[in-house]
């Protein structure tokens, strides 16, 4: 895909645009609602000197007797020109809703002719009464193509399409229009091949045809049957463009559409919309921004309403507030928000707005217009106060639903799980209606159980979502083993493993579900199947690169790491910190001290990464076990930040109990207490140094410290999972009353 340069998004994101809230679309139904108004819109524009207001008043009172005294006072002229105003008048008058006052004008008219006829068989058909659309035709003396016309698009519009079709079989004569309405009938009634059908019969076609044709395959996604009527067409207008641009960006193929929209001959605000529209909608947010300044500083088109909502939604998938709130700025300097009839702007703005974290101006807007919102505004709202952290807001909020929805529900249950109310989570998944419980839900209650280190718990979930008949998705597969991994059951996840492949009937390649299964068989100490795994992916992310790296690394088998960090980089993935935290450990296992420190070179020099703790650590690790204690001590003391109790930590730990650099373990024991002095490892590597040394009488003194500052090492542990519960055993404990029965399970 051709990437858009720009310098600068956020100084000039608004410069130029002058936005019209007034949604886009490419619809094929041109259906309208009228009501009746409380007021008449008038006065007219008058071409003659009798008062219409009155005749209007006439005509609702049904004082028809006084409204043809006022027609038959029109001053002599010539009869056509009276009958066109009249149907002009007409045509007003139902446009505006008066559909009584438009048939009573009709009645009384001195003179009609066919136009005034078809006039009022359309006010009729677009005002939704077919019944009475219906009668009249058949009771018009005279009917021409345009009578027709009316009454197979009205008849298709009420999904009448049988009707339609015989409609137009009876037509005497036919003319392009015919012959289009009835292809856009079929189509819009969901019959496409009959539309083709009728297409292909068409003795005469215009541009109208080949668009509605073309539109027809792309709302149903037939990308390949419209890209050939496309390639056929003699003709081509901006609409035919914009259509193909609008219908590759919805199936994702969003590559083809910028192609098309790059070398079609001319743009307008709908065809950038569409193209801006289709980059937001397939998540390419900063080409959306990129290709809006393109629009505003080399055209002269305009936003639309459609921009302005592509453009937020951009802003919040980007995580750019400022951006938003320029966007926003200028909505209130131009009153736009009074235009927002279908409440889409408002909606884009909470959104972004919540996704941004800032809830005071999400809050802000959503209450300016609560009667506008909907289910998608309150979850907005709901999520956001949950990803903030601002629970208690987010259940006020979830209480005001008008009716509760599984989206805002799960949300709740996320937000309890992630705070460790588990308790609140349960309670509110269980009064879920049965229906609402779906995938997504129940795997935002395993993910919270995983969250809460229940494992045990989440795999009975599991069981449980199972035998209530719920499939599966490939999130909660990968949730679980992850889960397995964190506690190295490999049965467990082998099991898992081979249920997701049989339940995932319809194969949707997904990275992440492969990149935790490389991390699950890593972490349970099956290497060559994790790295079986990566050697069959499809597609490869750097999270699949780094697993591998990382597990290999674990294993010790520190070329394999090495040489797979430089085919990572001979690919053009470039490394990141948790690659060379990878690198950095295998060469700290095989003591390959100086590859070590150039590959820390590198990360900091070429990548320009900054070190994190976990690399200090590395490095020390690195220096430690070659015996270069002292090296390991210097570079702790240059370091550019300061030492805390795991960089003193570690120093610690690579002295071992060896007489040559008991100095060095005094040193950072000495640093390590003074940051944390209830440090219970620390304590206990010194005392365990002293004695090597032969420094009883240091020993024995820093034991009584410890006793009296209530300093413990806390013991080790071991756990163990027997039909899905998990047993816990420290050193020194007793043997578990049921021990032996459980050993005998295993």
């Amino acid at each position: 895909m051709q990437v858009l340069q720009h310098s600068s998004i956020l100084l000039q994101l608004i410069r130029g645009s002058s936005l019209i809230l007034r949604r886009f679309s490419l619809p094929i139904s041109n259906n309208q609602n009228h009501s009746q108004p409380s007021k008449p819109l008038f006065p007219f524009p008058r071409k003659y000197d009798y008062d219409e207001s009155q005749l209007l008043h006439y005509l609702t009172k049904g004082l028809l007797h006084e409204a043809r005294s006022i027609l038959h006072s029109s001053p002599c002229g010539n009869l056509h020109s009276r009958v066109v105003h009249w149907t002009s008048l007409l045509t007003f008058y139902a446009k505006h809703g008066y559909i009584e006052e438009a048939r009573n004008l009709f009645d009384i008219m001195p003179h009609r002719n066919i136009v005034t006829y078809n006039a009022m068989l359309s006010a009729y058909l677009q005002s939704g009464m077919l019944q009475q659309g219906q009668m009249f035709f058949y009771d018009m003396p005279v009917r021409n193509v345009v009578s027709w016309t009316a009454m197979l698009s009205g008849l298709a519009d009420a999904g009448r399409i049988d009707d339609a079709r015989k409609v137009f079989d009876e037509m005497p004569e036919r003319n392009v229009v015919s012959w289009n309405s009835m292809v856009v009938g079929l189509i819009r009634n969901g019959d496409l091949d009959e539309a083709r059908k009728v297409f292909d019969d068409a003795p005469f076609k215009n541009v109208v045809s080949w668009n509605a044709m073309i539109e027809g395959y792309v709302e149903n996604g037939g990308m390949d049957e419209a890209r050939v009527l496309f390639d056929q067409m003699g003709c081509r207008n901006v609409i035919s463009w914009t259509s193909m641009i609008s219908g590759y960006c919805r199936v994702g193929d969003v590559d083809e559409g910028f192609r098309l929209f790059w070398i079609m001959p001319e743009k307008n605000v709908v065809s950038w919309t569409a193209m801006i529209g289709g980059f937001t909608w397939n998540g390419f947010y900063r080409e959306a921004l990129l290709l809006f300044l393109q629009m505003v500083t080399n055209s002269n088109v305009k936003a639309n309403g459609e921009t302005f909502v592509s453009l937020v939604y951009a802003c919040a998938g980007l995580g750019f507030p400022c951006a938003g709130k320029q966007l926003h700025a200028q909505m209130i300097a131009n009153r736009w928000e009074l235009d927002d009839y279908d409440g889409r702007l408002g909606r884009s703005l909470v959104r972004m707005y919540s996704v941004c974290g800032l809830m005071e101006s999400a809050r802000s807007v959503f209450e300016g217009c609560l009667k506008n919102w909907d289910d998608q505004s309150f979850n907005s709202m709901i999520n956001g106060y949950v990803q903030s952290g601002q629970l208690e807001k987010a259940q006020e909020l979830f209480d005001m639903v008008p009716i509760r929805n599984k989206i805002a529900s799960t949300c709740m249950i996320s937000g309890y799980l992630s705070v460790g109310q588990v308790l609140k989570a349960c309670n509110l998944f269980d009064d879920m209606p049965d229906s609402d419980k779906d995938s997504v839900a129940w795997t935002s209650m395993i993910y919270g159980y995983v969250q809460n280190e229940l494992i045990a718990e989440a795999i009975s979930l599991f069981t449980k979502m199972m035998a209530q008949g719920v499939s599966p998705i490939n999130s909660t597969y990968a949730v679980l083993f992850g889960a397995v991994g964190s506690v190295a059951y490999l049965d467990l996840g082998r099991q898992l493993h081979a249920m997701q492949l049989k339940t995932i009937y319809e194969y949707e390649y997904d990275v992440y579900l492969e990149n935790s299964l490389i991390s699950m068989y890593a972490k349970c100490g099956e290497i060559e199947d994790a790295y079986r795994i990566f050697s069959n992916m499809t597609c490869r992310d750097k999270v699949s690169w780094n697993s591998t790296i990382m597990g290999l690394s674990d294993h010790g088998r520190t070329f394999e790491a090495l040489k797979m960090y430089e085919t990572m980089v001979e690919f053009g993935v470039y490394p990141d910190a948790v690659t060379f935290l990878g690198v950095l450990t295998a060469c700290a296992h095989a003591g390959f001290v100086d590859k070590g420190l150039g590959l820390f070179s590198i990360m900091v020099n070429d990548y320009a990464l900054q070190p994190g703790l976990e690399h200090y650590v590395s490095i020390i690790n690195l220096l430690g076990r070659a015996g270069r204690v002292r090296d390991a001590e210097e570079f702790v003391l240059r370091l550019p930040v300061e030492p805390n109790h795991a960089i003193w930590g570690a120093l610690i730990g690579v002295c071992g109990l060896s007489k040559t650099h008991a100095d060095v373990a005094r040193r950072a024991a000495t640093r390590l207490l003074e940051l944390d002095p209830l440090n219970a490892p620390g304590h206990v590597t010194l005392c365990n140094i002293y004695a090597a040394n032969d420094k009883h009488l240091e020993e024995i003194s820093l034991r009584r410290e410890m006793r009296m500052k209530g300093v413990r090492k806390a013991p080790g542990c071991s756990w163990i999972l027997v039909k899905g519960r998990v047993h816990v055993f420290s050193s020194g404990d007793r043997l578990d009353p049921q021990g032996e029965d459980m050993l005998l399970q295993i």
